[in-house]
């Protein structure tokens, strides 16, 4: 199965107020294993870049002032991503700007999920860890991805942590025990988090775990959720531009 980590830098917060891209970057996957092969390339948005976006991304209009307009890297584009899974982190964001370029350059270009399926890390990420914070950052830390040499936000730079990521959300996963009586008990025992700091140990001598999930549901999880989105408001936290 091909997929594509893919991730995207900005002038601003939204397509519906004349935003643009100005940076694309893509990762390949095949069959879960890195290929080596991407697509990177940075864009002249033809418009001026909001200073809050640069305080996050850094790149600038004198930057970006000889760099290809998407119209001119469209079809590249579209070949490399066409037939994949897209992998990407709060995907409403990326999309909305990729299908409004695409509908700049021409009217009646299809919408992108006509090229490819997309999965959104964000979402399932919340299906996973309910409650919690679950941007990059915050899972980089639980999954003990290092982004430290990440200064500032970088499409391509995102996209490999976000495949460095996203395989350890899916190759780790707990096991629920379905059989113990609807106790709602997990094993940690294809955790590699719960097991010995050796992963070669032999498995007898790995760690294991057993505990109680105890899920936040309806009305609890909206609300928990909503406080943790003002919190990072009020921090000053930059996810509305890096998810």
């Amino acid at each position: 199965m091909k997929q594509i980590v893919l991730d995207t830098e900005t002038t601003g917060l939204s397509p519906d107020e004349g935003h643009r891209i100005i940076e694309i970057g893509c990762v390949e996957l095949i069959a879960r294993k890195p290929t080596g092969n991407r697509f990177h390339v940075y864009l002249n948005p033809e418009r001026e870049i909001d200073q809050g976006a640069i305080d996050v991304h850094g790149l600038d209009n004198a930057f970006l002032s000889d760099k290809p307009r998407f119209s001119e890297i469209c079809a590249d584009f579209l070949d490399f991503v066409q037939g994949a899974e897209l992998v990407i982190h709060n995907a409403a964001f990326d999309v909305g700007f990729l299908n409004a370029e695409l509908k700049r350059v021409r009217s009646d270009f299809a919408l992108l999920e006509s090229y490819c399926s997309i999965l959104d890390t964000l979402a399932l990420a919340r299906k996973m860890h309910p409650g919690q914070r679950n941007s990059l950052d915050a899972l980089c830390k639980r999954y003990d991805i290092d982004n430290r040499h990440r200064d500032l936000h970088g499409a391509l730079l995102d996209a490999e942590i976000l495949a460095d990521v996203y395989l350890a959300m899916t190759g780790g996963q707990m096991l629920l025990l379905l059989d113990d009586g609807g106790q709602g008990h997990a094993t940690a025992g294809t955790n590699p988090a719960a097991q010995s700091n050796n992963p070669s140990a032999p498995a007898n001598m790995r760690r294991s775990a057993t505990f109680r999930v105890i899920p936040c549901e309806g009305e609890e999880l909206l609300h928990h959720e909503e406080k943790l989105d003002a919190i990072d408001r009020y921090c000053g936290n930059t996810s509305a531009w890096r998810r």
